[in-house]
């Protein structure tokens, strides 16, 4: 899974705006479709998208009682998206009934798990969310819990990937936000790198959103990541 196209995240807020920025791209791509779009959108815009041709990382990090979330994911399951997720602390039984509902109607679909939003810091981790241990042990700790319960792999910054093959195998997919180019602004995240130490550290998946959706020149900034990232696999 190693080579697989960066994943462009779609934070745009209508069809309209999403439409004209694929219309800019001549290739395969996959994109993310996030919170912001899809609760706008709805499943229409996943149809519209992969009529293109394009693979989609559905990023609405399910987190409720296990059988709400099972529930859902059936009706996820029926829009043959390449990939889903979930919160990891929702727990092994909710990961569980959740892979269960993917399954409804499709095989082939990942799903994985959020571990630690990559703008959560240790402080916050310590002082809001009442966890006590370091960003590492319960990012690892939820990666155990996901594997435990038959998921894919998980969400984490590109910074703890390489804990997580140690611990869990190449195989187990490690989907890294907070991607940004060199000298890039970090915006409000906070475990960040670049598209090589990304792939340095062993995350399977990048994804990028503002450095290639705020550029002047969308186009040439994904080719350059998209570069880099494969570049850093020779």
């Amino acid at each position: 899974m190693q080579n697989n196209l960066p994943i462009i995240a779609l934070d745009f807020d209508s069809i309209e705006t999403v439409e004209q920025f694929l219309d800019q791209f001549d290739e395969p791509l996959f994109v993310k479709v996030g919170m912001e779009l899809f609760y706008q959108t709805g499943p229409s815009l996943i149809a519209s998208i992969k009529e293109r041709g394009h693979r989609i990382f559905l990023d609405l990090k399910l987190h409720d009682i296990p059988n709400t979330v099972s529930k859902a994911m059936e009706g996820l399951s029926k829009l043959d998206v390449d990939l889903v997720n979930v919160h990891a602390a929702g727990g092994s039984e909710m990961m569980k009934r959740a892979l269960e509902g993917i399954r409804k109607y499709n095989q082939h679909t990942k799903i994985v798990a959020v571990t630690q939003l990559t703008s959560t810091t240790e402080a916050m981790l310590n002082n809001e969310q009442n966890i006590q241990s370091t960003i590492d042990e319960a990012v690892l700790n939820y990666a155990n819990l996901a594997k435990s319960a038959g998921l894919d792999g998980v969400v984490c910054s590109p910074l703890e990937a390489e804990l997580l093959t140690r611990e869990l195998g190449d195989d187990f997919l490690k989907v890294t936000p907070g991607i940004r180019p060199e000298n890039a602004t970090s915006d409000d995240q906070h475990r960040i790198t670049t598209p090589e130490k990304a792939s340095a550290l062993g995350s399977t998946h990048i994804v990028v959103g503002r450095p290639i959706t705020k550029s002047q020149t969308p186009v040439t900034s994904y080719q350059n990541i998209k570069e880099s990232w494969f570049k850093s696999h020779d």
